[in-house]
């Protein structure tokens, strides 16, 4: 079960009446924030065996996948997941798509080589339990590849913070979120941080750790 789940179900019911619209909803920010270009990063360093992508939407990433991969796509819309079937038009490399929460993920323990994520985390209602899922099924010192917008530091985060809560009830996602912190918390390894766009857009690679620790969840 989710942690918030009246949380999770609307946000089930948002992206499926979103995802029509989605791509051009998102189109501006995806240029302005240069996380479009930055997509290709997240797959270069990608082993070719089984990936997990999740929060895979629309289907975005479908044309960075590595070609001797196989990737898992998921979603917690069923709606985005339809849009993506149709986009993936039988590519051999994706095998299946599947609707699963980032909270409780619907695969068995070290089942992936590598986790990918491109704007998740900003949404997940925990992020870090979502993390830890991740962590879950990734095989041991598997790698995870995000690509997320994060709280900005100085006065521009205590600016993020104050608007956070009107941001999210309209738009969604948390802007806030402080998800490199997150990453550690949830049990990995941050080995590389590459900015995108100022030091508020990164693409994150971790590695697995598996020594169980127990810490806080950061917001």
């Amino acid at each position: 079960m989710p942690t918030f789940p009246e949380t999770t179900r609307a946000m089930i019911r948002r992206w499926n009446r979103q995802a029509r619209r989605y791509d051009m909803m998102v189109a501006p920010m995806e240029r302005m924030l240069g996380l479009a270009s930055a997509r290709t990063q997240l797959f270069e360093s990608l082993p070719n065996g089984r990936i997990l992508e999740v929060g895979a939407g629309t289907g975005k990433n479908l044309v960075h996948h590595p070609p001797g991969a196989v990737v898992i796509p998921t979603d917690l819309s069923p709606g985005m997941l339809e849009r993506l079937r149709r986009a993936a038009g039988g590519a051999p490399v994706v095998r299946r798509a599947v609707a699963t929460d980032a909270e409780d993920l619907a695969f068995r323990d070290g089942s992936f080589d590598a986790v990918v994520g491109s704007c998740v985390f900003c949404t997940v209602p925990d992020p870090v339990r979502g993390l830890r899922e991740v962590r879950r099924v990734l095989k041991d010192a598997g790698r995870l590849v995000l690509l997320e917008h994060v709280r900005p530091r100085g006065a521009l985060g205590r600016l993020f913070d104050v608007l956070d809560p009107v941001m999210s009830r309209i738009m969604g996602p948390h802007i806030n979120r402080r998800t490199v912190d997150n990453v550690r918390a949830a049990g990995f390894d941050v080995i590389a941080e590459h900015d995108v766009f100022s030091h508020w857009v990164k693409v994150i690679v971790a590695r697995s750790r598996r020594a169980d620790t127990t810490q806080q969840t950061t917001r």
